[in-house]
């Protein structure tokens, strides 16, 4: 009990501090996976093993690579969720209409993800929808460059998206992983519109000259 006690407060904590670091993950994001983590429950030894889903070398290398890394990243979240939708109960069209909570409320549920109450459940479903919406979203606008790259990137298929530990473990880790994704889009903004203005600069001494 102590020790499931202290790993709700420091997700918490982490949570926190995702949102303090940066404004790139949305407060939404950070409420709904804190709530989906409670129907997606581990133990901590599994979560504190020291072996992240993803790993974080290859964010040490150039942008460029960085960048095609962490599409590689956002691809396969998109895979695992989708996984983890799939393996979610079929809610029956009464139960639909009925649940109308927003994601923010998801019954803490224990057990396996296909063991879900049928009305958490879909708060579950609704809060991974939303995720997923999020990650799309800001793989479409920034990562599509590097779609044919990612066909190199051998090791992310080998994540075991149908494993309960590793889409726990997975959640877990998304918001720092979705902060790095938006910074490096950034970044990448930042580095074209300063080479724009050097250009332009040489451009207006050439001709003066």
């Amino acid at each position: 009990m102590a020790v499931t006690a202290r790993a709700v407060v420091f997700l918490s904590l982490w949570l926190a501090v995702c949102q303090v670091r940066g404004s790139h993950v949305p407060l939404k994001m950070n409420r709904t996976i804190q709530n989906l983590l409670q129907h997606y429950r581990i133990a901590p030894k599994d979560r504190f093993n020291g072996k992240p889903v993803f790993s974080r070398e290859p964010l040490a290398g150039k942008m460029e690579a960085k960048k095609v890394f962490m599409g590689g990243v956002l691809d396969k979240y998109e895979k695992l969720i989708d996984q983890m939708l799939k393996q979610l109960p079929t809610q029956s069209p009464q139960t639909a209409r009925s649940n109308e909570d927003p994601a923010s409320a998801v019954i803490p549920t224990a057990g396996t993800a296909g063991g879900a109450k049928t009305g958490a459940g879909g708060n579950v479903r609704r809060g991974l929808e939303d995720i997923l919406d999020m990650v799309q979203k800001l793989r479409k606008r920034y990562y599509q460059e590097q779609e044919k790259l990612l066909q190199g990137l051998q090791s992310l298929n080998d994540i075991q998206i149908d494993n309960f530990v590793i889409q726990s473990k997975a959640l877990w880790e998304l918001p720092w992983l979705y902060e790095e994704a938006s910074l490096l889009s950034e970044n990448t903004e930042m580095q074209r519109r300063q080479r724009r203005r050097r250009q332009a600069r040489r451009v207006k001494t050439h001709l003066r000259a």
